[in-house]
């Protein structure tokens, strides 16, 4: 049942899109990632959706050799629909340890941004990331769930800002009795159009018990300082990007001796 409905819609993405892209070719429409405000900055997402016609690739790189590919398509300038899947011990001499499933990512802009208001965004996504934990039913950072953001951009000459808010409900919050919402925030500024960088914090209310329901240690809890992230990016053409990423700065992490570093890839291209 779950591979009949992941099929059904991962064609019905395919087919909404190349309808979009058949009237944008008429028009001549066509993006960089020059024009495009970030859709996530390390892991929480912004209100910025994929361009209406367009797809993005992505590739993440990090520790116990894990890779985390990630596609997303623009169904319109408010739509973005998307799908991902990885596994640990990928770069290594190890069996790979597969994520159980097609994770899925939806994101619908709700209100543009305007000059006196921000842009607004609900969606859902639940891809987590880091280890997959079977016992736990669980990723090591929790998936995003159900959230709301929203962004205010600003400029001055050749650089770009943006500021970003939101809250979530991750759907794997009652597996170890962490049912709280969650809070986070973030702040991205782009110099001369080149080059990027994105701060982030997550207030982790939900993953920070130190204890499971029946008393025994959660060995994936973290030790309640949050989660502060960083990344540089360089856009490399207007079509390619490349991230250096510093996640769990706090080391909040409780098998972590320092924080993690990770290496994302991005393309984006029109059908």
């Amino acid at each position: 049942m779950y591979r009949l409905i992941t099929s059904v819609i991962v064609s019905s993405m395919l087919l909404i899109a190349a309808s979009a892209s058949a009237q944008d070719r008429i028009s001549g429409v066509q993006t960089s990632l020059y024009d495009v405000p970030p859709r996530w900055l390390v892991d929480m997402p912004t209100a910025g959706t994929v361009p209406r016609a367009h797809y993005t690739v992505g590739f993440r790189f990090y520790p116990n050799g894990g890779a985390l590919a990630r596609t997303n398509i623009g169904l319109s300038h408010r739509l973005t629909l998307g799908i991902s899947y990885g596994a640990e011990d990928i770069i290594s001499n190890r069996e790979p340890n597969w994520n159980p499933k097609i994770e899925f990512n939806v994101k619908f802009r709700i209100i543009d941004e305007i000059e006196v208001f921000p842009a607004v965004t609900v969606g859902f996504c639940s891809q987590g990331l880091g280890a997959w934990n079977s016992d736990l039913d669980r990723y090591a950072f929790k998936s995003r769930g159900f959230y709301a953001v929203v962004s205010r951009s600003f400029y001055f000459y050749d650089w770009t800002s943006g500021w970003h808010a939101g809250i979530n409900y991750s759907m794997e919050n009652d597996i170890d009795d962490e049912t709280d919402a969650n809070l986070f925030g973030g702040f991205d500024a782009t110099f001369k159009y080149n080059f990027a960088l994105m701060i982030e914090y997550d207030a982790a209310l939900n993953d920070n018990k130190s204890k499971l329901p029946d008393g025994t240690p959660n060995e994936f809890a973290g030790h309640g300082r949050g989660y502060l992230n960083s990344s540089i990016k360089w856009l490399v053409t207007e079509n390619f990007e490349l991230e250096f990423l510093m996640k769990d700065l706090l080391v909040n992490r409780p098998e972590a001796d320092t924080f993690t570093r990770a290496v994302r890839l991005t393309y984006i291209e029109r059908f």
